[in-house]
């Protein structure tokens, strides 16, 4: 089984998720759990929860990816 901890943050609606062999198991927004709209802190409770969810620790992940190139912004200036 390969595990991916997939993370959303420091923008808006920052949100982590679980991909398990290719396929969704868990998903959270960390607004959800703060109720802070569209909360772009960095995803804690909701990386806790999709965690949790799957019945895994951060050990039991192989890849842990961000939704975008993080100095994307920078190389383009």
């Amino acid at each position: 089984v390969t595990a991916i901890l997939g993370i959303s943050a420091f923008y808006h609606d920052s949100a982590a998720t679980i991909v398990l062999d290719g396929k969704i198991v868990a998903a959270a927004q960390e607004e959800r759990f703060t109720r802070i709209k569209h909360d772009s802190s960095f995803p804690n409770n909701a990386v806790e929860f999709v965690l949790k969810f799957s019945n895994l620790k951060l050990s039991d992940v192989d890849h842990i990816v961000f939704y975008e190139k993080p100095f994307l912004k920078f190389e383009r200036l």
